[in-house]
């Protein structure tokens, strides 16, 4: 009886991982299907490049900022 529980045991460790991928390649989907839709729009998507763009500059000037590059 032992043995069969930790056969399930392991079983379930092995299989953490893909959930785990599974569970955060979903979330990212989830969070950039708006987007996609967003560049559909031929307006909207001069905003939003206009706003990615902004937003790497930004995010890189923080991170050489924090480490003092």
């Amino acid at each position: 009886m032992i043995i069969f529980s930790m056969n399930n045991f392991w079983n379930n460790i092995f299989r953490y991982p893909r959930f785990f991928i599974s569970s955060v390649v979903g979330l990212i989907l989830v969070i950039l299907a708006p987007f996609k839709n967003l560049l559909k729009i031929p307006k909207l998507r001069i905003f939003l490049i206009i706003f990615l763009l902004l937003f790497l500059a930004v995010l890189s000037n923080v991170i050489k900022n924090m480490l003092a590059l």
